[in-house]
């Protein structure tokens, strides 16, 4: 048997980058993949034998729907990967020119996002007396990476919103833990010529691992978190930068 045989995980964010990679490594270990995107991911999600599902995280209602077709699909919810998040499409730019509508559009999906999408999902899985809650935060806040304020400033709130929903849900046997990776060369990053002239070579010189760092380098820590692995383990946020920051 592998490890999540007949488990449901939505993944939110699943269809392309580090979320589809996710979603490939959760159905390989036996899941049931709800993948779920602001653009339907039904390629996705027949190529893994799950569902897709559009939503914009941002928006209760559709976070609520997501849940309602996993539900409905498959009778129950196991897994949630708060992965959804906005950074490939950023320009590194000064705190003081950064506008307050871009501000508001990143602090919506990264922070207000993963909040609703733990809203609509932690019912079911509390009624059930079991869940597993994974948040895709960053290596950024531990190490203040300049020029990107915004980004930085709603992936901290990430890691505190995992202390803290550990706290509320962990009665339930619900457990809440974050991933934070270093800089990633997914399908959005390649696509914006700036991150990578600016971050592509100083990051992979920072690492231990002096490499550059890939979405399949994500999966085996979401897996294990997602496993009977971890199941004592909460509220915890594990760096998968190859070794650039040392978490403590």
């Amino acid at each position: 048997m592998s490890r999540l045989d007949e488990q449901v995980a939505i993944v939110t964010g699943g269809r392309q980058g580090i979320g589809r990679k996710i979603a490939e490594g959760l159905a390989a270990e036996g899941a049931r993949v709800v993948v779920a995107d602001v653009q339907a991911a039904d390629d996705v999600a027949e190529e893994l034998g799950g569902l897709a599902v559009a939503a914009d995280v941002s928006d209760l209602s559709a976070c609520e729907q997501m849940a309602t077709v996993a539900l409905d699909a498959y009778g129950r919810i196991d897994i949630l990967v708060n992965n959804a998040g906005i950074y490939t499409s950023l320009v590194p730019t000064p705190f003081e020119e950064l506008s307050v509508e871009e501000w508001k559009r990143v602090f919506d999906v990264n922070v207000l996002g993963m909040y609703l999408a733990t809203r609509a999902v932690a019912p079911h899985m509390r009624r059930a007396g079991r869940g597993r809650i994974i948040n895709l935060a960053s290596g950024t806040p531990y190490k203040g990476v300049p020029y990107l304020l915004h980004y930085v400033s709603s992936k901290g709130a990430v890691l505190a919103m995992t202390r803290a929903l550990a706290k509320e849900l962990g009665a339930d046997n619900v457990l809440v833990n974050a991933v934070a990776p270093g800089f990633t060369m997914s399908d959005g990053v390649l696509a914006n010529p700036v991150q990578l002239e600016k971050l592509q070579e100083v990051s992979a010189k920072a690492r231990v691992l002096v490499r550059d760092q890939y979405p399949e380098d994500v999966v085996g820590a979401v897996v294990f978190f997602a496993s009977e692995g971890s199941s004592f383990i909460t509220g915890q946020s594990l760096v998968v930068d190859g070794g650039a920051y040392f978490n403590q």
